[in-house]
């Protein structure tokens, strides 16, 4: 690696697999030190020992985002250990309990759905924008799916809730724009190679698909300082 995130903070969630974990770890090999977010403790062991063993930091943060104020903890912490952060990755998604007929969602898996994919970012950017302004070009990424705009049978409550997200991120953008160093923008990897590609279509051949560490390289453009992306929305790989 070319070390283009020399030296930089990053976070993110949803570090224990999939496009989270890759995420990180190459983030790691590109020179960051990786606060590494996940619910899976076993999981993040792994991704630590697999970053240590390949000459990258992390730091390990088992978490359930659903648990907002312990978000704040998180961003306290940091600001007494670094007092800063570089990069942000709002990556955690919940496909709220599967796809079903919106008549048919369980309130459950409604609410976690919109717990993961719209409260849980929006606490970040809450709790972490005061730490993204004492870096010199903070950079805030979050993950998003067609699905917000495609309207598609079944995917109801997932497209309402990226769509959510979406304005959300659009919106501080918006806000930031001509009083910040901060680049926020949303990226879209389309279809990859994922448990939650898995679960919405069984059957699906992996092998014809890209893997997480595919998509990496533009989430190391979105986080260099060097981006001047800002309230963009960058799609990848299209089904």
């Amino acid at each position: 690696m070319s070390g283009r995130l020399q030296g930089r903070v990053a976070l993110v969630t949803g570090a224990s697999r999939g496009i989270g974990r890759a995420v990180a770890k190459r983030f790691a090999a590109e020179g960051a030190e990786v606060i590494c977010v996940a619910r899976t403790q076993g999981g993040l062991e792994e991704l630590d020992d697999e970053i240590a063993n390949a000459g990258g930091k992390a730091v390990l943060c088992p978490l359930n985002l659903r648990e907002f104020d312990k978000i704040d903890q998180v961003a306290a912490a940091m600001f007494q250990r670094f007092g800063k952060l570089d990069i942000l990755v709002g990556n955690a998604g919940d496909i709220g309990g599967g796809l079903a007929p919106i008549g048919h969602v369980d309130q459950k898996h409604f609410q976690e759905c919109f717990d993961i994919n719209v409260t849980a970012n929006y606490r970040l950017i809450r709790a972490f924008a005061p730490l993204l302004k004492q870096s010199d070009s903070g950079r805030a990424i979050f993950v998003t799916g067609a699905q917000a705009h495609t309207h598609a049978p079944y995917w109801g409550v997932y497209s309402a809730s990226k769509a959510a997200l979406e304005s959300i991120v659009l919106t501080w953008a918006g806000e930031i724009a001509n009083i910040s160093a901060i680049r926020a923008n949303l990226i879209d990897p389309g279809a990859v190679a994922t448990r939650m590609r898995t679960i919405a279509y069984p059957g699906e051949d992996e092998s014809t698909l890209p893997r997480p560490e595919d998509v990496t390289d533009s989430f190391v453009e979105l986080a260099e300082p060097a981006c001047s992306k800002h309230g963009q929305l960058v799609v990848l790989n299209q089904d």
